[in-house]
């Protein structure tokens, strides 16, 4: 099946369908989804080689990858995400160039990618306090969208990301209306921008219910299970240790369960947990009822979108850049209970209501 077939068998043009197929935004939708359905079901797979040739395109997106003894690229959700951008390369005929290169190289490289134009767009990851990358990529005039947010940064960039502060005032409103008033919050690291606005979450519900912040209740690391173990452990043995956790990641709420069972305290009785659970395909939190409550969201949807996002830059570079704020669910599992010696009544019994806006 080769483009000429495609279109007869279609009554189409070959133009059109090789707009359709590439994108181009003039393409009525209906036009699109038609032509999209007719060569899934035909087999039929456009010479990319010629395809890139015609358009001047690479026909690849490119993730280049830090590596570091302390960065939050390498936590597992990474993988996942991939998966689900992958799949977004794959439908539009895109490959995927991966690059790991050293902490103190990454800027050259960016330039380097940028100047050659061995892609046609970049994901970037794992955003920054003041992280210098987006004025870098904005500068050469790749196409890219940031997975998360710069919250220092004043121009407009594309970017995809979940609203972790109203997740984690969520979750904090929720062990509060359990009762709880020594919450811990076991975070990634504090550089990294989504730490920082979870922690502005977790403060501003304790502010809004009038009880203070004790710094000795926060931490922040790398999201592993060593950490949230050994953070539990130290926390629980303090005089007046916290009655609920709240982390930053599922693999982090684990490490807390353990430090809880090896201190012989039952959850949910003793203690709650509540975590962020970004819907890991190889680490399920529960199959019929989730083993933690969780704000929930998933980031191999993310990583579609995301890659959505890009391949319509990449065919309309005039449109406005794309910015998209995704909301997380709270879901209740297992590990939440009333504070100990605390009685809820009936009627105010706490739910995953939304905040208000």
């Amino acid at each position: 099946m080769n483009l000429r077939a495609l279109a007869a068998e279609l009554g189409l043009s070959q133009t059109t369908v090789s707009r359709a197929l590439n994108g181009y935004p003039e393409v009525a939708e209906s036009t699109r989804r038609r032509v999209e359905e007719a060569a899934r079901r035909l087999n039929y797979r456009p010479d990319m080689r010629a395809k890139g040739l015609a358009t001047g395109r690479t026909m690849a997106i490119g993730h280049i990858l830090p590596v570091s003894s302390r960065h939050e690229i390498v936590n597992p959700v990474f993988a996942d995400f991939i998966a689900g951008a992958g799949e977004t390369y794959a439908r539009h005929g895109y490959d995927l160039l991966l690059s790991v290169v050293r902490d103190e190289d990454e800027a050259r490289h960016y330039r380097d990618v940028a100047a050659k134009r061995s892609v046609d767009g970049l994901i970037v990851h794992a955003p920054r306090a003041e992280d210098r990358r987006i004025a870098l990529l904005r500068d050469t005039g790749l196409p890219f969208v940031v997975h998360g947010r710069v919250s220092d940064e004043t121009l407009p960039y594309a970017f995809l990301d979940i609203d972790n502060r109203r997740a984690f005032e969520r979750a904090t409103h929720f062990l509060i209306d359990l009762g709880h008033r020594r919450i811990a919050l076991v975070n990634g690291l504090a550089s990294m921008d989504f730490a920082i606005r979870r922690r502005n979450g977790y403060l501003a519900a304790l502010a809004a219910r009038g009880l203070p912040a004790d710094p000795a209740l926060i931490r922040s690391d790398e999201m592993t299970e060593s950490f949230g173990f050994a953070t539990a452990r130290d926390l629980l043995a303090l005089p007046d240790p916290p009655t609920a956790f709240l982390t930053s990641s599922l693999i982090v709420a684990m490490g807390v369960r353990r430090a809880a069972d090896a201190a012989g305290i039952a959850v949910p009785r003793d203690l709650s947990i509540v975590t962020h659970d970004d819907e890991l395909a190889y680490l399920r939190n529960g199959s019929d009822e989730p083993i933690y409550t969780a704000t929930r969201s998933s980031v191999r949807e993310a990583g579609r979108r995301a890659a959505e996002m890009l391949m319509g830059m990449i065919a309309d570079p005039g449109h406005p850049l794309p910015q998209r704020i995704l909301e997380a669910d709270l879901v209740l599992g297992r590990s939440t209970g009333p504070a100990p010696g605390h009685v809820l009544s009936p009627a105010r019994s706490p739910s995953p209501a939304p905040l208000p806006p």
